[in-house]
């Protein structure tokens, strides 16, 4: 057997490969052999079926099967083996394969055509200049993150005085019948009510400004517009049992209870950056600060990788691809893809093969290495950004790590996260080989740059 590269250009070759008998004879008479024991053909005895018979039945079938195998298998081992960076996959030769007869031929040469990576160099240095904007959160939106958390942290107290519409009144509900007790009542022990809740008017108004000790009447259906869910959570009966009252009620209030936002404090710090972390409100501040600020990183690193990208780009503008051939490979790959559609969208996806083979030889020359730590490290950052967003900023470790493991159980997320993490590293080395010039911005100009980012994104597409 015989395999060998013939480079027609800088970024175009052709892969030969010939095979003579000796080559797939024992493959073919192994695969034939295999038939010739399962075969059951009437007049035979299973597995005694002549060699002959089998060969005429089977033989250019099963010749053709091998043969394929084998050069497929000879075809990827040549371009590990010499470590040819290809582009897209082999495609059969249109102009130099000779037409093969399975029938008459013992040799047989097959004929690939393969694209190969442009060599060329990245001439990045410090005379290269690219923005890196860090987002601050402005002073009246962390003010407003700071009430939340006290909102969000504060707890119910008992008062005595007279309930507001956002107190929380409790009580012991009875159903009762012209002013007494029903036969065979309803009866809540440990009745709820929130006036604000009330969507008539004129019940809210009794429960507004009434103090432990006063019995309030009132009919559920009305006080709540005959929304059945309200009902039968105040009620404590089934959805279906709502149609079925239509009693008055007294409502014995035993307790009023009102919400009181967490204070400023140890307590207050400790639930939201977990215990210990900071011991001072200034802390505190400085760290949920830093906290929020944090959340604009993607969206930062992502406008320097785009700005990085074009000044890439610019330096390869120059650099030979093989066009023609991925082209022709877009087109095979995908059914879907039209001449049309492959010209139209070409110059796009050359753009983006050519900014990942930047990446891949910042890799290779930087001898970047990525291991698995590196990628655990990276979904634990991710798993507490995703926490962050609902404004959960102290997750147990324990939640937290059970939701890692499941983001790496899942391969297609693995890839991904893997992907970024190569990313990151070449963003690092980025900012040491480039000049960046830091600017400062604030969180709602950064949101109109982003906007208008995305805009100019989506004009490019159309």
């Amino acid at each position: 057997m015989k395999v060998t590269l013939n480079k027609t250009d800088n970024v175009n070759g052709i892969i030969a490969i010939e095979l003579e008998k000796p080559d797939y004879q024992e493959n073919v008479d192994k695969s034939l052999n295999q038939f010739r024991h399962k075969a059951n053909i009437p007049g035979f005895r299973q597995g005694k079926v002549p060699k002959g018979i089998i060969q005429k039945m089977y033989g250019k079938s099963v010749l053709a099967e091998e043969i394929n195998k084998l050069v497929s298998n000879e075809l990827y081992k040549y371009i590990k083996d010499n470590n040819l960076n290809i582009l897209g996959e082999p495609l059969p030769n249109e102009e130099e394969q000779k037409t093969i007869d399975f029938d008459k031929d013992e040799n047989f040469e097959f004929k690939f055509d393969v694209a190969l990576a442009p060599e060329f160099e990245l001439p990045l240095n410090k005379k290269d200049a690219l923005t890196y904007y860090n987002v601050k959160l402005e002073g009246d939106l962390l003010d407003k993150q700071y009430d939340a958390y006290k909102q969000n942290y504060g707890t119910y107290k008992k008062v005595e005085e007279a309930a507001v519409e956002t107190d929380l009144v409790k009580g012991k509900i009875t159903e009762i019948d012209n002013g007494e007790p029903k036969e065979n009542l309803l009866e809540i022990e440990n009745g709820i009510i929130m006036p604000s809740y009330i969507k008539d008017e004129e019940t809210k108004k009794k429960f507004v400004g009434a103090n432990v000790g006063d019995s309030i009447v009132f009919n559920p259906k009305t006080a709540y517009d005959n929304n059945a869910a309200e009902i039968s959570s105040l009620l404590q009966i089934s959805k279906d049992d709502v149609k079925e009252v239509n009693s008055d009620f007294t409502f014995e209030i035993q307790e009023v209870t009102r919400y009181e936002e967490a204070e400023m404090n140890q307590e207050l710090f400790d639930k939201v950056l977990g215990e210990g972390v900071v011991s001072s409100e200034d802390d505190f501040k400085s760290k949920v600060s830093e906290m929020l600020n944090n959340q604009f990183k993607p969206a930062a690193d992502n406008l320097f990788m785009k700005s990085a990208r074009e000044l890439i780009l610019k330096k390869l503008k120059d650099v030979e691809f093989p066009d023609a051939f991925l082209k022709r490979w877009l087109l095979v790959a995908n059914e879907k893809n039209t001449e049309e559609t492959i010209e139209s969208d070409y110059p796009k996806i050359a753009e983006d093969l050519k900014f990942h083979l930047s990446k891949e030889k910042i890799v290779k020359e930087q001898d970047i290495k990525i291991e698995n730590t590196d990628v655990e490290a990276f979904a634990a950052e991710v798993a507490k950004a995703q926490f962050s967003q609902y404004g959960m900023s102290n997750v147990p470790a324990d939640v937290l790590e059970n939701y890692v493991k499941r983001m790496l159980g899942d391969q297609n997320t693995v890839r991904n996260m893997y992907d970024q993490v190569v990313e990151n590293k070449v963003m690092e080395w980025l900012k040491q080989t480039v000049k960046v010039n830091e600017k400062e911005i604030s969180s709602k100009d950064f949101e109109k740059l982003l906007s208008e980012d995305n805009e100019t994104e989506k004009e490019d597409k159309e």
